[in-house]
């Protein structure tokens, strides 16, 4: 239960950096979430679009692991959290430090939860 509750969470999130990336990038909302100035913002737009849409990505994988039969279930969230590891890892190493803490430590949370569950 405990571990859906947390797939859930990181769906959610990245349904949230999709939003931020895809629509609010150049928008004072998205320049804020990623310290980015105006001009910046208006040269990696569709960067960031991009990188959205990857993250919707995820989250529908992880949705998916959570509306899956069980056989299916958690084999889906091992592959979508440790995707989700990868990518914060990868982010926190080339990007912001703080990608570390708000992408990778839930996904690893999570991958702990599903492996004890």
């Amino acid at each position: 239960m405990l571990s859906s509750l947390v797939v859930a969470f990181v769906a959610v999130l990245h349904l949230y950096i999709l939003v931020l990336e895809m629509f609010l990038w150049d928008k004072p909302m998205g320049r804020k979430a990623f310290g980015l100035s105006p001009d910046r913002a208006v040269l990696t737009k569709v960067m960031a679009a991009n990188q959205g849409l990857y993250n919707g990505f995820l989250a529908a994988g992880l949705l998916w692991s959570l509306l899956a039969p069980q056989a299916l279930a958690r084999p889906l969230q091992f592959f979508f959290l440790g995707c989700v590891l990868v990518a914060g890892l990868f982010g926190a190493a080339t990007a912001s430090r703080k990608i570390l803490y708000i992408q990778a430590l839930p996904a690893l949370v999570g991958l702990g939860l599903v492996w004890m569950g």
